[in-house]
């Protein structure tokens, strides 16, 4: 499994993604699943996937060598909407080369992208994009995408994140949303592979390979987990079975009507005790017994 999150706002781009591909017992495999297409001062194209490795390793070369009939590719595309296509038409290519000799040996077409980036010209973008190839685009009601395991650090994200918050900061809360997942789940895991892109600046300038030894994210695990713990302890127990005229942390009051559904139990089990049946044996019962 795997766990990506990307954000698009005022400011750029954040996209960060985990590289565990699966967690068995007795082996654990790494793949990368960011890949950048980037053409300094004229565009930059980031790719997240989830899912299938095959699929998606096989959908990543063919975005590469995509031509449309026009002579379009990804390196020509006007626009970030036409680039989403390209990925869109090259995800439906590879179902079709694939997916019905998939299901015969009862493997689903299982697969899963994030697309963004800016061409210039216009501003940045953001995508997700699904295993038909249709795809859906980031606005600023909804200004991030998730995929892979993504219940486990959401929270995290819908709390902070809005489309005016600083980059440094949607990268500091995209980390603390994976490190949220690595806990909870073992098919995520490291390396993680950030970028954190400036508005118009169409190259890579700030991208990190992230180990479990990196010291800023050690920092955030712990510091993270220190001041959780915090918050929690600050926070009152609640009350019960409170007096009516009290309003503060009252958790049930005195004279609540509301009870739990309950289920009773069987008429049988409601009578007094059923008085002791005689114990008969085979022998008192055997009516050859009256022969002797």
């Amino acid at each position: 499994m795997t766990y990506c999150v990307a954000m698009r706002l005022n400011a750029g781009l954040v996209l960060l993604s985990d590289s565990r591909t699966n967690a068995g017992v007795d082996h654990i495999g790494t793949f990368r699943k960011m890949s950048v297409f980037d053409h300094p001062g004229d565009r930059i194209m980031v790719l997240m996937t989830a899912g299938n490795l095959a699929i998606s390793q096989s959908i990543r070369q063919m975005v590469s060598e995509y031509l449309s009939p026009e002579g379009t590719s990804i390196w020509t595309a006007s626009s970030m909407y036409e680039a989403a296509q390209i990925v869109g038409d090259s995800i439906r290519a590879v179902h079709l080369r694939d997916a019905k000799s998939l299901e015969e040996f009862g493997i689903d077409f299982n697969v899963s992208l994030i697309f963004g980036g800016q061409i210039r010209g216009e501003r940045c973008r953001l995508f997700q994009m699904y295993s038909a190839g249709n795809f859906i685009e980031s606005h600023d009601e909804n200004p991030y995408f998730q995929i892979g395991e993504a219940k486990y650090g959401k929270p995290i994200i819908d709390r902070v994140i809005t489309p005016s918050t600083p980059l440094d900061e949607a990268a500091k809360c995209a980390l603390i949303s994976m490190d949220s997942t690595l806990r909870s789940n073992i098919s995520v895991g490291f390396p993680l592979d950030l970028i954190v892109y400036e508005q118009d600046s169409l190259a890579v300038s700030r991208f990190a390979s992230i180990d479990e030894n990196n010291a800023y994210f050690q920092m955030i695990r712990t510091t993270w987990g220190r001041q959780l713990r915090s918050v929690f302890e600050g926070i009152h127990n609640p009350v019960w079975n409170a007096a009516p005229e009290m309003t503060a942390n009252v958790l049930s009051s005195q004279g609540n009507l509301i009870q739990p559904v309950r289920i009773l139990p069987p008429a049988s089990m409601t009578r007094g005790p059923s008085p002791a049946t005689p114990i008969q044996t085979l022998a008192e019962n055997d009516p050859r017994r009256a022969q002797y």
